[in-house]
């Protein structure tokens, strides 16, 4: 297999120009340049409102479309319409929840998980209000992952809706999401993804997933502050609108926007797009963009399972470490984000400290409470992460071992 080109990659990052070590891409990744060239271009060129006459409002209309259209790409939707921006997957779960209310009756039920980040279950505990039964889908003791197993017995004539993660952004194991859509469509009900700590590190097929609504932020992504959201065009065009009521069924994406999207942010969509397609052609790969995006996703995953192996190998061999989730990657089922915990230390006190190797890393629950308060993991500043993506390097690996080496004797 064709070695990733490291210097390239981070060639592409302007961020990367300073001298830190950045492990907390889970919470935010830097941006591609053709992202931010999308933005500057945009900010600069085209900076008016769309549905004007005028030349300048139609190169807006255009460079929003581009958006969808690359999203769309990004994630094999069929149709641009089908993608629909917004600031962040909390505000897009939220939306979402507020759309499909009146889709719910007294008596309905609706399953999230326990490995879910808190974007994905908050939203739909709000149904509770109006009748709707909430469950809850346990992680399974012996893989510490979600199984089917544990879903069958939940599962029932009034469920309407399975909402599951597909990556925890603790555990770091990635879930069979197209087994999961099959199962959950075979019960009559819809499923609902975050996607949040997948996108970054594989690549995406809604359609041979066969998945509902599928939602993931930009700026974890190698983009700006933003997220978009997949949902199935007949779905879509049934959810009630968010925005004016003369939002209907011909405005499907725009129905779900209030106030609009961030023009520049969907732009730069565009940029993400270009970015890996890039990649995979600095590397020799060739044929259409999904072609591409294969290509560089392969080059990626391969990147990250060496950082991955050489970080858990490292916390495995200790014996007052604990890995949240597995602590091997088995067929590169675990992406690049790990959690774990020192015996007796305070999770914060060494993230703070890392501060002084200049390595940016993180600590507490990252918004996954429930679960950090299920895995008994919530005492003492919670628990560490580090989250890597293809550009960071073994030696940076390295580099925060030797650290975390001096810092917990």
């Amino acid at each position: 297999m064709t070695q990733l080109d490291i210097a390239y990659v981070q060639s592409q990052f302007p961020g990367l120009t300073q001298d830190w070590v950045f492990f907390d891409n889970a919470g935010g990744s830097q941006i591609a340049q053709p992202a931010l060239d999308r933005m500057v271009e945009f900010l600069t060129h085209r900076n008016v409102q769309i549905g004007g006459s005028y030349a300048v409002s139609q190169a807006a209309a255009e460079a929003l479309m581009a958006g969808r259209r690359a999203a769309a790409t990004l994630v094999n939707a069929a149709r641009p319409e089908e993608i629909v921006f917004g600031p962040s997957t909390t505000v897009l779960m939220g939306n979402l929840m507020q759309a499909m209310r009146r889709q719910f009756a007294p008596g309905d039920e609706v399953i999230v998980t326990m490995a879910d980040h808190e974007s994905n279950i908050g939203p739909w505990t709000r149904l509770e209000e109006f009748g709707v039964t909430l469950k809850v889908w346990p992680l399974n003791a012996d893989t510490i992952d979600l199984q089917l197993a544990d879903l069958a017995p939940l599962m029932t004539d009034r469920t309407r809706l399975v909402c599951v993660t597909h990556v925890s952004n603790i555990l770091g194991q990635v879930h069979p999401i197209a087994d999961f859509a099959r199962f959950v469509h075979d019960h009559g009900a819809r499923i609902c993804v975050d996607a949040v700590a997948y996108a970054p590190h594989r690549l995406i097929d809604v359609q041979a997933w066969d998945v509902d609504y599928y939602v993931f932020s930009l700026y974890k992504a190698y983009g700006p502050h933003g997220a978009l959201m997949y949902g199935k065009y007949d779905l879509l065009a049934d959810l009630d609108g968010l925005y004016h009521y003369f939002y209907g069924k011909d405005k499907v994406s725009a129905k779900l926007e209030p106030g609009n999207p961030s023009y520049e942010a969907a732009f730069a969509t565009d940029g993400i797009l270009a970015y890996l397609t890039d990649l995979a052609r600095h590397h020799g790969a060739t044929g259409d963009d999904r072609a591409l995006l294969e290509a560089a996703f392969d080059l990626i995953t391969a990147q990250e399972d060496a950082l991955t192996d050489r970080l858990l190998a490292w916390l495995s061999a200790r014996n007052d470490c604990r890995v949240m989730g597995q602590p091997v990657n088995r067929d590169s089922t675990r992406v690049p984000t790990i959690a774990f915990k020192f015996d007796g230390v305070d999770s914060g006190t060494v993230a703070r400290t890392m501060d002084d190797h200049g390595i940016a890393m993180r600590f507490g629950d990252f918004h996954s409470r429930r679960l950090v308060e299920h895995l008994g993991e919530d005492q003492d500043g919670g628990v560490l992460r580090v989250s890597m993506v293809h550009y960071n390097t073994l030696d940076q690996v390295d580099r925060l071992t030797d650290a975390l080496a001096r810092i917990v004797a």
